[in-house]
């Protein structure tokens, strides 16, 4: 009997174990390893030999380290200004009973839909001097003078580029916002109406504090995405011209299985995995806080 009660209690920890040890060993054990790696030489042939802190050392004189960095800094910048807001827009917009509500959300999703691939490709068509439809479209409406190389210009690429994962982040952060604004109370919307406020003093002093928690998500959310940004440069520049579109990600990518520097790739992945778990810590603290105070 006492067997069969020690038997059920460990009921739970065993269905946990089974998918604990698949997540250490492809996750835990791999992260751990790339921290070990970092502190190598190895070129993933040869020998590898304990260098300590070298990698880091040389990171921080890398001046493609600093290109890469600031690109990313880019990508954050511009991923918590431009899709928040116009997310944000086109949910209250399209949150209201209006002809083609279904729609329109469904064609400003839509680019969700595409993978990364298959977008960069479509955009670098786009982006094209000669035959992309962007240069045509200006050279049709007679400003041609305006035409540009978007890929082949080292001050324009990396914004050409963000301008591509902007247009396909729009969609998601309306999806999230159209999602929160369901649990906005519409008593107190009606009741600052009531009270002599316009519709913009409404949504600035009621409804928006009402979409904080999901405003820190769309934010932490973008964040992450940005420091992620890797399918699309690889796949429309691979970090040209001249290193200029380079984030961490395709900088790692590059040095670690181009230049066969193992060792200093994995400390180029723990400078960027140490930068996402800051922002992680700052929404966990977030959502902890929130909780707390409910």
């Amino acid at each position: 009997m006492m067997h069969r009660k020690s038997l059920y209690h460990l009921t739970p920890y065993l269905f946990v174990a089974f998918p604990l040890l698949i997540y250490t060993v492809w996750v835990i054990g791999p992260m751990l390893y790339t921290f070990y790696l970092s502190l190598t030489d190895w070129d993933g042939i040869s020998d590898m030999n304990f260098v300590r802190m070298e990698n880091y050392s040389r990171l921080f004189r890398d001046r493609v380290f600093y290109t890469a960095f600031l690109n990313n800094i880019k990508w954050i910048a511009s991923f918590i200004t431009f899709p928040v807001v116009c997310g944000l827009a086109l949910a209250m917009a399209l949150n209201r009973s209006i002809p083609g509500a279904k729609a329109f959300k469904a064609i400003f999703f839509f680019p969700m839909v595409l993978s990364f691939v298959v977008m960069g490709l479509i955009w670098s068509w786009m982006y094209n001097p000669d035959s992309g439809i962007i240069n045509s479209f200006l050279r049709l409406i007679g400003m041609g003078v305006l035409t540009q190389g978007w890929l082949s210009d080292s001050k324009l690429v990396i914004w050409s580029i963000i301008f591509t994962g902007i247009w396909r982040q729009v969609g998601y952060v309306m999806l999230l916002y159209l999602a929160g604004l369901q649990s906005v109370n519409t008593d107190l919307v009606d009741a600052s109406r009531v009270d002599g406020a316009n519709a913009w003093q409404s949504f600035r002093q009621v409804i928006i504090p009402q979409l904080a928690p999901i405003t820190v998500v769309v934010v932490v959310i973008s964040i992450i995405d940005s420091l992620r940004a890797f399918d699309l440069v690889y796949v429309m520049t691979r970090g040209g011209p001249y290193n200029s579109s380079q984030v961490l990600a395709t900088f790692m990518y590059n040095e670690a299985f181009w230049n066969y520097r193992m060792g200093y790739g994995a400390s180029i992945s723990v400078v960027l995995f140490m930068i996402s778990l800051l922002f992680i810590f700052v929404y966990l603290i977030r959502v902890f806080q929130t909780e707390t105070r409910t």
